[in-house]
């Protein structure tokens, strides 16, 4: 039996520039997956929405998670001191 598993995660309340800022700087990291882990990352008005989906590997999607968040903390630090 496969398990699927679908996570959303959305950052609110961010400027539009912000948004495509952090979308822009995760893009090199968001290729060459394993297989059945999947991430999009959509800018939807003031918003950031992340979207991962993973089939069996549960700790393989929350690592992932970890480190996409992890990548966006620091593009926003920086993004603050320029």
């Amino acid at each position: 039996m496969s398990l699927t598993c679908k996570v959303q995660i959305t950052l609110n309340n961010i400027s539009k520039e912000k948004a495509q800022t952090v979308k822009k700087a995760l893009d090199p990291d968001n290729v060459n997956f394993p297989p059945g882990l999947n991430l999009i990352v959509k800018n939807i008005d003031n918003k950031v929405v992340f979207n991962f989906e993973n089939e069996d590997n549960m700790r393989k999607l929350i690592s992932t998670i970890d480190e996409v968040l992890a990548h966006v903390q620091v593009s926003l630090k920086v993004i603050e001191q320029c």
